[in-house]
């Protein structure tokens, strides 16, 4: 049994902005502008034959106003069982509200002692409690930049 009431409160603002140009010129390429200028019957000047540059920019946005209050109820699983007698126990809950997905996962050690006679146990009764109560969805994806993005500043870092 999980009884948490939770506030948050988060705003994010991502801006980047890159420019970068690259010139070269092949006007004495080891003898090899001859014969661009005798393939290309002198259309091609070799002093301007490669020019690379670019510019990318990014800009997100997206905030949280969130105020939740947790009660539920999750199924755990015995994991393993201590030689002093307590439960080792893990669970796990997806739940998809539109476009957001909220994950809940929960592990701890347990008295047998301090289970309900319903098999329930309260949050606070669980040692070593690892509570995850989060998500995923459109406000996580405005934040990052695109993978075209990624890719080019991978390949591109000037």
């Amino acid at each position: 049994m999980i009884n948490i009431a939770d506030n948050a409160q988060v705003q994010n603002t991502t801006s980047r902005n890159r420019t970068s140009n690259a010139d070269s010129d092949l006007t004495n390429f080891l003898g090899g502008e001859a014969a661009l200028s005798s393939f290309f019957n002198d259309a091609i000047d070799p002093s301007s034959i490669t020019s690379f540059g670019g510019s990318s920019g990014v800009n997100g946005t997206g905030s949280v106003n969130r105020a939740e209050t947790i009660n539920l109820s999750i199924a755990a699983v015995v994991a393993q069982t201590l030689p002093n007698g307590n439960l080792v126990i893990a669970g796990r809950q997806e739940v998809r509200i539109n476009n957001e997905i909220r994950e809940l996962l929960i592990s701890g050690v347990v008295r047998p002692e301090d289970i309900n006679s319903d098999n329930t146990i309260r949050h606070t009764q669980i040692a070593e409690a690892r509570i995850s109560y989060g998500g995923r969805g459109h406000i996580s994806d405005v934040q990052r930049p695109g993978i075209g993005q990624e890719i080019y500043d991978i390949l591109w870092p000037f």
